[in-house]
This record gives C-alpha cells, sequence and structure tokens, in this order.
C-alpha cells in the first residue's frame, strides 16, 4: 500500500471551500471541527466504494468487536454517514432510507465514539451534536460545485423541521425569514 503526501496546498483548498461553504450558509464551525471536515474530505476523497457501504450493517459490526478496532469501525461509519447525508443524498434517497435515518445513524457512531475515546471525547461529542451543521456545510460545498439541489422540496421540509437544517431551509427558499415549523398533526384534513 502506497503513502499518499498531503500537501499544505490541498489542506488550503479544502479549508477554503469549506470557508466559502459557511460563509454561504451562514454557519460558523469553530476551527477544530473545521479541520476534522477537512481532513475527512480529504480521506475519502479516494474512496469510491464509501457510497456502497451498508451504514448499519457496518455499525453493528463495529459493536461487535472491540478496542482500537471497534472504534476505527465507528469512525467510518460516523464519517461516511456524514459525506453521505452532505454530500451524496441523492444516494441515499436510491437505498429507499430517510435522510434522516443516516443523521441518527452518524450522530449515534459519533456519541459513541465520544463515550470510549477519553482522548477524543470532546471532540466526538461535538461532532455529534453538530452533525447537522457539518453536514450542511458538505450540502453547501455540493451547491458550490454543481449550482443544483441536492434534495426534493418535501426531503428538504422533513430535513428542516427535524434538524434546523439551515442548508435544507436554504434550499426550500427560507433563509433570511423567520417562518416557524408548522405543526401538521393538530390541522383537520
Amino acid at each position: 500500500m502506497s503513502n499518499v503526501l498531503i500537501s499544505g496546498a490541498q489542506v488550503a483548498d479544502w479549508q477554503k471551500l469549506v470557508s466559502e461553504a459557511e460563509a454561504e450558509l451562514g454557519v460558523s464551525l469553530d476551527e477544530e471541527l473545521e479541520s476534522y471536515l477537512v481532513f475527512t474530505l480529504m480521506r475519502y476523497t479516494r474512496r469510491p466504494d464509501m457510497t456502497s457501504r451498508v451504514m448499519a450493517l457496518d455499525y453493528l459490526q463495529a459493536m461487535q468487536t472491540t478496542g482500537n478496532a471497534r472504534q476505527q469501525q465507528m469512525r467510518e461509519v460516523a464519517d461516511q454517514c456524514l459525506l453521505l447525508t452532505g454530500l451524496f443524498p441523492a444516494r441515499v434517497k436510491r437505498r429507499r432510507v430517510s435522510i434522516m435515518y443516516y443523521v441518527d445513524l452518524g450522530r449515534s457512531a459519533y456519541q459513541h465514539l465520544a463515550e470510549n475515546l477519553a482522548s477524543m471525547t470532546v471532540l466526538y461529542s461535538r461532532m455529534a451534536q453538530q452533525f447537522v451543521q457539518a453536514m450542511d456545510t458538505l450540502h453547501a460545498i455540493r451547491r458550490l460545485g454543481e449550482g443544483t439541489r441536492q434534495l426534493e422540496p418535501r426531503e428538504a421540509y422533513d430535513l428542516w423541521q427535524q434538524t434546523g437544517s439551515r442548508a435544507a431551509q436554504a434550499q426550500l427558499g427560507l433563509d433570511q425569514q423567520n417562518i416557524p415549523p408548522v405543526d401538521w398533526s393538530d390541522k383537520k384534513h
């Protein structure tokens, strides 16, 4: 296996892209979370197989292992859920699973890491808590690159309602507006 050297220019390019996406959305990840996102993007750039994985099975396999192998597999599940929801939501849709499934699975995997890696508790706990902001940043990166919407209107609405996703809100054309969520449960048909 060959070692891939990471150049300062590559890091700077990814950092610039993440910063532009944050500015587009009006979100601000702190320096540690930005760095984590940048290095996650760099790590998976050369892994096209990532989008064909079955995350639930990977999660269950990770739970059945122990030690460092468990933590490594759990981090892969968390990172891949983040990248799938942020960069490849159309692939999530083709799997006939809601995007919330992957959001919840990713958050759960990061939370597991936070609870089991003493040296990384703060970072992974914040990744679990700010999963949606990181996902939104990835949505913005994709939109900056392609200029197209990533979610169907109903998916965007559901994601906005369930998570407060700013990217979903922006896609719906609701950015800059203070529109409260609608509670349809008490509406008569």
